[in-house]
């Protein structure tokens, strides 16, 4: 048989750490306070009931609280603090008191545990100011997933009421973009060991739009495992569009020496993931805004982008739609305008290209953004963006932002428009200079020039073909270097100064002194520039055939389709350096016979060049395709060797054909 416990011994609290007190009876009579009560709450007269023991205005609550663990004979806990008498130098103090029902000597009574919790009270309220200035909300998880606000912020940014779990509830408040690289990147954190986790997502507000949040979450570690996780959130939003207008205004800059289609492909991929799942540029034609309301005014594609997950995009070629009411008011009023887009991605008609139309209905489409392009007042055209599949479609702040977005490239898509219209003027400045071929009595000929398709390729490619009294020709293919206006300028100082010393020589003169003249003259009026060139003089004799004399500076062999036989290039019996690099060097000039039939083609490197493939490479298929199509008529000849150029030079290529008797 076990004997009940007997009175508690109050001397078992004598050297405790920890502020005991004991009251007895129903007036609460002090009997016992510890040295350690003694030193916080002061020494009070023992036999007092509680009441008299300690009469401080704010001593009620205790008071009731003794009431409360008599009656009901359960232990309470509560918080409690004390300020300082006025005048006094010390700081307000805390303390956690715990009441327990307890059998004393003079029957029952309650047991008083008082703790000094100031300094740690004084850490947590510094801590929270410290994460309140930089965070906008603070929670902490705990190992079941249960989480608790210190720093409450949840509910005014989002609008919902906190809820203490991280389950599913808290998906409907991540952008669908954003939540697999969340859940990515926390789990990756929660590894063993476990790391800390930061991460930028958007968040959904209490307006419906979605802002920038940045969230940093520190595990707590207790014997190597987190048993808790810190986490600080911020509303980034600002600083995060600002970093998109330098991360714009930067790509763009990159290739803003570039024609204005690759402005716009830097513009559509700074836009695209970020503020839409795809985002298509395109141009007016007329350029000219307004027009009258009859004028008929289409629009180019010139750029895409579509972010990953989505069907692969079109091509651009070919791409054009016809503008339509709902796009003609998108650019009077220069305002963007959202359509909302039924089930299957069906777009009205007259928004974008048939094609777009297609691409948007197979990527389950949600909606389309126009937003006029204007640059100095002017509009040049209008981006078309969408939202696909579960991508939310986009509110007030979403389309004002791509609106912004969109009005912070006008600097840069400014000087790409520029630059576009100088290469328009350098190209009618050097086809004037490439004026089509006489007729040649005996013979046939054909020429072409392609400009290169970057903006900044205006080269220094030319040809000509002279026609001499005497009914003999001349032929000249050259290429000044560089890719720029310099380049074109030279060019056609270099081609105007040889056709006056052809002309003004006459046909007795050799090519390789002509190709000397040019070069004494062009180092004379320092004008000089590394040029490479070939010069052709063309005889036909009675028996049909034509005598071919030419001198190579550098340039490219011309190649002889033979009427009969395999095609080839006419090396002569060796290569002189290009012109103004060895002035002074003796220059050769080569003779061959070109039957009736045979076909002459002049041509310049852009040609046969391909960045990652030798010259031989080049040379190689264009012996194929001359070789193939040689029974073309020359302009169609020409036309098919123009698709061996991948557009990255620019092109020149002049033919000739003796007539078959």
């Amino acid at each position: 048989m076990v004997s009940a416990p007997g009175p508690l011994d109050p001397g078992l609290f004598e050297e405790t750490v920890a502020a005991v007190a004991l009251f007895a009876g129903p007036e609460h009579r002090l009997v016992h306070q510890n040295a350690a009560s003694c030193r916080m709450l002061g020494a009070r007269p023992l036999g007092l009931p509680a009441r008299d023991a300690f009469p401080e205005p704010d001593a009620d609550e205790f008071l009731s609280v003794l009431d409360d663990v008599i009656a009901t004979g359960r232990p309470r806990r509560l918080p409690d603090s004390r300020e300082p008498d006025p005048g006094a130098s010390e700081q307000a103090r805390y303390f956690v008191y715990s009441c327990t029902p307890v059998a004393l000597p003079d029957g029952p009574g309650v047991m008083v545990v008082a703790l000094d919790t100031t300094a740690e009270t004084l850490a947590l309220e510094r801590f929270e100011a410290l994460v309140s200035a930089v965070s906008q909300m603070v929670w902490v998880l705990h190992a079941d997933g249960s989480a608790e606000e210190i720093v409450p912020g949840w509910e005014e940014l989002t609008g919902a009421p906190w809820h203490g779990w991280m389950d599913e509830r808290w998906d409907a408040y991540i952008h669908p973009r954003d939540l697999e690289g969340l859940r990515r990147g926390w789990l990756s954190a929660a590894q063993d060991p476990p790391g800390v986790f930061e991460h930028t997502f958007r968040l959904r507000t209490a307006d419906g739009s979605y802002r920038h949040v940045f969230t940093r979450c520190v595990p707590i570690l207790r014997k190597g495992r987190a048993e808790e996780w810190v986490a600080a959130a911020a509303d980034v939003e600002d600083s995060w569009v600002a970093a998109l207008r330098e991360r714009l205004l930067a790509q763009v800059a990159e290739v803003s020496g570039g024609s204005l289609d690759d402005a716009f492909d830097a513009l559509v991929r700074v836009i695209v993931p970020d503020l839409a799942d795809s985002c298509v540029v395109l141009l007016l034609s007329p350029e000219e805004w307004p027009l009258p309301d009859h004028a008929t005014v289409t629009a180019r594609r010139v750029a895409s982008a579509t972010r990953p997950g989505l069907p692969a995009r079109p091509a651009l070629k070919g791409q054009s739609v016809t503008v339509g009411g709902a796009v003609r008011e998108v650019l009077e009023s220069r305002a963007p305008r959202t359509f909302r887009l039924p089930a299957g991605g069906r777009v009205p008609p007259g928004l974008v290209p048939a094609v777009t139309e297609r691409w948007l209905a197979a990527a389950n489409a949600t909606s389309l953004t126009l937003v006029p392009l204007a640059v100095d007042d002017i509009v040049i055209g209008y981006a078309a963006a969408s939202t696909n599949g579960d991508t939310p479609v986009p509110g007030p702040a979403e389309v004002e932002l791509l609106r912004r977005v969109f009005h912070l490239a006008q600097r840069p898509i400014r000087r790409a428009l520029d630059l576009q219209q100088a290469r328009r003027t350098a190209l009618r400045l050097q086809r004037a200079h490439l004026t089509d071929p006489p007729a040649v009595p005996g013979a046939s000929l054909a020429a072409c020039y392609q400009p290169a398709s970057s903006a900044d390729e205006i080269g220094g490619d030319w040809y000509d073909a002279i026609v001499h009294a005497d009914d003999s020709l001349v032929l000249d293919i050259g290429d000044v270097a560089g890719h720029d206006l310099t380049a074109a300028t030279t060019m056609g100082q270099l081609r105007s100064m040889l056709r006056g010393l052809v002309w003004h020589k006459g046909p007795g003169c050799t090519p390789a002194a002509l190709l000397s003249m040019l070069e004494d003259a062009a180092e004379g009026l320092d004008i000089a520039s590394f040029t490479t060139a070939v010069h052709t003089h063309l005889r036909r004799r009675p028996d049909g055939t034509w005598a071919m004399a030419w001198s190579n500076a550098g340039h490219p062999p011309p190649l002889l389709v033979p009427a009969r036989g395999r095609p080839l290039f006419l090396t002569g019996t060796g290569e002189d350096p290009p012109l103004c690099v060895a002035a002074g060097v003796p220059r050769t000039t080569h003779t061959r016979v070109l039957a009736p039939g045979d076909t002459l083609l002049h041509y310049t490197d852009g040609l046969i060049e391909t960045p990652g493939a030798s010259l031989d490479d080049g040379q190689r298929r264009l012996l194929r395709a001359v070789a193939h199509h040689r029974d073309e008529p020359l302009p169609e000849l020409l036309r098919r060797l123009r698709e061996l150029s991948d557009d990255r030079d620019d092109t020149a290529m002049i033919a000739f054909r003796a007539h078959v008797n």
